[in-house]
């Protein structure tokens, strides 16, 4: 099996959304209700990333002869990434719909909750701190790392019981993408069952108090390994 293929033999790459606003600004923005708004989305700093990251994705399709009409990309509803998804599909010469490109709430950004909403960004330390500790613990009115972790194995399964032999880049948010690659990494290493049971036998505080180890920066591309 490659190293970034699973299940139905699909193989997934995670794009972390370009720079956004909200990054210049150094503000938490983690609600549905703020994210979505046109005033949040991409930096042209982040423009920039996302047009970068579509060339290096489409440099590693050819290089393992995947043809474009077996790529899906699967995003966020907030506006920085459906933006940063936006710039990809134009650099691949997608169309931006169904069925090549799904936007899929189950991959929206960690709520931080309202203590942190629109709050500088220098509070993320305080959360990630709490994660260590105690991954199943939720900042007051947020997710927990488990919370996410639930709800990206649910839009995992999603795309399993969508796509078979797709190359599928996956448009997301920092801490959640940090998470699905650490819970990736660790039902690789389970025996037995599919993707759904090896999930949830990594879904443990040993496990998923690692995930600030697979950060990416605004703008990165990884193979999901």
């Amino acid at each position: 099996m490659d190293s970034s293929s699973v299940g139905n033999n699909n193989r997934y790459w995670v794009l972390r959304h370009g720079k956004s606003i909200p990054n210049e600004r150094g503000l938490v923005v983690s609600s549905m209700e703020n994210g979505v708004l046109p005033e949040y989305q991409l930096a042209p700093d982040g423009i920039a990333q996302a047009r970068l990251a579509g060339e290096s994705f489409l440099q590693q399709l050819k290089e393992s002869n995947i043809e474009l009409d077996k790529v899906r990309i699967c995003y966020s509803p907030f506006s920085r990434t459906t933006h940063t998804a936006r710039v990809v599909a134009e650099v691949l010469n997608l169309p931006f719909h169904a069925p090549q490109c799904k936007m899929m709430e189950d991959l929206r950004e960690r709520y931080f909750g309202p203590t942190f909403e629109l709050k500088s960004h220098d509070k993320y330390p305080e959360i990630w701190a709490l994660d260590e500790k105690d991954p199943f613990m939720r900042p007051q009115g947020g997710e927990s790392a488990d919370d996410v972790v639930s709800r990206l194995a649910t839009a995992m399964e999603s795309m399993e019981a969508e796509y078979q032999r797709c190359a599928i880049l996956v448009v997301s948010h920092g801490d959640p993408l940090q998470m699905l690659q650490n819970v990736f990494h660790s039902a690789k290493l389970q025996e037995g069952g599919g993707l759904a049971e090896r999930f949830q036998m990594s879904r443990v505080a040993s496990v998923l108090s690692q995930h600030r180890k697979f950060a990416l920066l605004t703008g990165e591309l990884r193979p999901l390994i």
